[in-house]
């Protein structure tokens, strides 16, 4: 769990592995997956490394799978999922493999071949004998007449045609018989009628009884004949046979040639006899790592141990974070922004409350949070089911792999909408409501058309609704100005506390990298800004709730809503240093002394602006020259006693639980490598981030308006879909009224779901992602990191079963 707050501690080792070895490794770090390989032949091409022969072979193994699979699809026959995982078969099995292989792609060519043949002979004596069953037809049509020759003379050549040629003799003619496709006609007629001139006579006539090509289509119908039934049995049964190892044969290949990949990667020894690779690692499993080493060796036969050393580098290493089924959807929502710089604070432990939290402040409908979570705990209820379909469809797998995301933000909805008191748009009566407005009931308060609620007349109990709002806020008309009061305020309030957490979280981030220059010139002064300026707008707030109540009183009068001050006013007036204007029986100030501590914070807030903009790079300049003097005055000492490697010693540190070479070019270590830089850069990078600070500490708390804006629009659209819709089918009474209801509550709910439930609850989450992007990680999460992408054998299988096969 401890990974998931900030990454895997990850070192960079050197792997070396007898040649005999290699491979039974390999595989059983590729079904750990806890191991990343570096690519040590860069610059040789894939066909010249060394076991480009054996990924060939797996190619040519992969590709008579996809055929038997396609011929097994091709004929509907299931194919066996026992959910297995077999182990990579050794390299001697290939030759099995692929003997297998061989033999049935040959036997089932050769099936298909003589099936091909067979079709091909009957479709052909098919032919001659509707040819025979139509021309006989034809030369029938003039029985007891003349005979077929003088009949069919006549039709074809006119009478002076026949006087032209009488004396050159008898005229011969002669007839040809076929078949052809139905729309190959016109253009046949056409190329007869110009290649005879007009001395043509085509008759034609349709073949009831389709006949099919075997070789251009996938399906062919069942004819009587035996041998091409027995053919038939014969091709079904060895696709039967195939269909019940190709899964586990896919696997075994893929391994194979994933082994072989990873092979390829490493580097041979002089002697030709060892392979060396590199790889990165997390520190906390190198002892899982070695024990699957040993299982392999041990597997292969070899007497040689393999080695694993960890190495010094400058680079810096892949981010590595532990996840479940349950934090991997909200890791992904921040590794979608970028991934976090090594070791650096990962948000996605804290964005599990937050996110589905201000979600739920846009989206607060108990009605709807039931459900969305309704939805969601169907999902994770028939979780195992639902992962063994493997669909291609894009939004359903969005979905499901956000179960837990969904579900979260349905149970949060739910308590958002119980505080808010709205279901479907209307309230519900709890703990019985403390208003009696004009001495009616709650039941009859919805017949009033005009309903005015202030807590200052009598009709109010003076104690508080017991959990949420009052249910009587349903039938005010003011309901629209008390929830715009409150939601504005509440957004502002969690905007304010989520963007100072963030703040907050940067303090650990220097903290951890022993970044001291940082904490002074950067976090001291941020924090500063944010708490003199908007943090005490915050504390404002509750200030005025506290101090001022409902009352009509005269004594007292300067506690009432009549002379409760504007928070907005006194915030511009605050950074104007001007005086609140107000009225003669109220205070100008909240309490004593308001006016100095307000210039006295802005003052502060203000100076730092030039603390973060000029502190850092002015240190960081102090620290460069003083050390070039001391360099420059060590260098003469150390050659005058013939030790030239002097300064060259303690040139590594020790940080983060790893040696750290402060040489390496821009090193981890703040201020020694990282800021030798140019001083107008400095200046420039500090500038850009200071003011991105200042005006998006402005600009992020009015981004924070969006948690009141959406909910408002939410439970208004709930209302309209209530009164323009639903409502309607309460008008009709006695049984009519049923039917109608029934029909009206069917468009209802299919809007509901569609539009406030997908379409509003998408709106909001995207509103919500913005939020924990821009608002909350920019003040900490640099993102600059780059992710870890083991070798394992789970993940390569995940995205070989989601490509479709061609």
């Amino acid at each position: 769990m401890g990974s998931l707050f900030r990454s895997e501690e990850m070192t960079l080792c050197q792997l070396f592995l007898q040649s005999e070895a290699a491979y039974a490794c390999v595989s059983e770090l590729g079904e750990l997956g806890l191991v990343q390989f570096r690519d040590l032949n860069p610059d040789v091409n894939a066909f010249q490394r060394k076991f480009v022969n054996e990924v060939r072979r797996c190619d040519e193994m992969e590709r008579k799978l996809r055929y038997l699979e396609k011929e097994i699809k091709k004929d509907g026959i299931p194919m066996l999922d026992t959910g297995e995982n077999p182990e990579a078969p050794q390299p001697r099995e290939m030759i099995d493999l692929e003997a297998t292989f061989e033999k049935l792609e040959n036997e089932l060519r050769e099936v298909n071949q003589n099936a091909e043949a067979l079709k091909r002979n009957y479709l052909e004596l098919t032919e001659l004998k509707q040819i025979l069953r139509k021309t006989q037809v034809f030369f029938d049509e003039h029985e007891g007449g003349l005979n077929p020759t003088e009949s069919m003379t006549r039709a074809l050549i006119s009478e002076e045609c026949l006087a032209r040629h009488g004396t050159l003799g008898s005229v011969q003619l002669g007839f040809v018989a076929g078949v052809i496709l139905r729309e190959r006609i016109p253009p046949f007629e056409r190329m007869l009628w110009r290649a005879c001139r007009g001395n043509v006579f085509l008759r034609q006539a349709e073949i009831e009884t389709p006949l099919e090509d075997p070789s251009s289509v996938s399906c062919i119908n069942t004819f009587i004949l035996l041998v091409l039934g027995q053919t038939q049995d014969h091709r079904h049964r060895v696709l039967v046979a195939a269909a019940k190892n190709i899964k586990n044969w896919f696997v075994k290949v893929r391994k194979i040639k994933a082994i072989y990949h990873t092979l390829n990667l490493f580097n041979l020894d002089v002697t030709q006899k060892c392979l060396i690779a590199e790889c990165w690692v997390p520190v906390l499993d190198l002892e899982n790592i070695q024990l699957a080493l040993r299982r392999g060796t041990e597997r292969s036969g070899s007497s040689v141990p393999p080695i694993l050393n960890r190495m010094e580098t400058c680079e810096n290493p892949p981010t590595y974070n532990h996840t479940n089924k349950f934090t991997s959807a909200f890791q992904a929502l921040i590794d979608s922004y970028g991934i976090a710089s090594y070791r650096e604070m990962n948000p996605a432990p804290y964005t599990i409350i937050t996110f589905p939290f201000l979600f739920a402040v846009m989206f607060g409908d108990l009605g709807h949070g039931m459900v969305m979570a309704l939805f969601a705990a169907w999902m994770i209820f028939k979780e195992k089911p639902l992962a063994a379909k493997k669909t291609d469809n894009e939004i359903w797998n969005i979905f499901f792999g956000g179960r837990y995301v969904i579900f979260l933000m349905g149970v949060f909805s739910m308590y958002t909408g119980f505080i808010y008191n709205d279901i479907f748009s209307k309230s519900i009566n709890v703990f019985g409501s403390k208003w009696t407005v004009n001495n009616i009931s709650l039941e009859k308060m919805n017949k009033e058309k005009v309903l005015m609620l202030s807590p200052s007349t009598n009709d109010y109990e003076g104690v508080p609704y017991v959990f949420g709002m009052d249910p009587v806020w349903q039938f005010a008309q003011n309901k629209i100005i008390f929830h715009n009061s409150y939601k504005m305020k509440i957004s502002i309030i969690f905007g304010i506390i989520h963007m100072l957490f963030g703040v907050s979280l940067s303090l650990l981030n220097h903290l951890y990298f022993n970044h001291r220059l940082d904490i002074i010139c950067e976090f001291i002064p941020r924090i500063i800004f944010m708490s003199f300026i908007f943090l005490y707008m915050v504390l404002l707030m509750f200030i005025k709730w506290i101090m001022y109540f409902p009352t009509d009183e005269l004594a007292y009068i300067k506690y009432s809503p009549h002379c409760a001050p504007s928070i907005l006013i006194t915030f511009i007036n605050m950074i104007l240093f001007k005086t609140t204007v107000v009225d003669k029986e109220c205070d100008a100030h909240i309490y004593a002394g308001q006016m100095a501590l307000q210039k006295l914070l802005v003052v502060i807030a203000v100076l730092c602006i030039p603390w973060m903009l000029f502190a850092k790079p002015f240190f960081i300049l102090r620290g460069q020259k003083e050390k070039a003097l001391a360099s420059h005055q060590q260098m003469p000492s150390a050659v005058e006693n013939g030790d030239t490697e002097g300064p060259l010693q303690n040139n590594s540190v020790h940080v983060n639980g790893g040696a750290v070479n402060n040489r390496c070019p821009g090193g981890v270590e703040e201020g020694v490598g990282e800021h030798e830089e140019d001083v107008s850069e400095m200046f420039i990078h500090q500038g850009i981030h200071t003011i991105e600070y200042v005006l998006g500490s402005v600009s992020h708390t009015a981004s924070y308006l969006r948690l009141w804006a959406l909910s408002l629009a939410h439970a208004q659209l709930a209302d309209v879909l209530w009164k323009m819709v639903l409502r309607r089918g309460f008008v009709i009474q006695d049984w009519k009224g049923g039917i109608v209801l029934y029909v009206i509550f069917m468009f209802w709910a299919c809007l509901t779901v569609s539009i406030l439930v997908l379409m509003e609850g998408l709106s909001a989450f995207l509103h919500t992602l913005r939020l924990h992007w821009v608002e909350f990680q920019s003040k900490f999460y640099k993102g600059a990191g780059y992710a870890f992408q083991p070798f394992s054998f789970e993940t390569i299988l995940d995205s070989a079963s989601q490509t479709p096969e061609e």
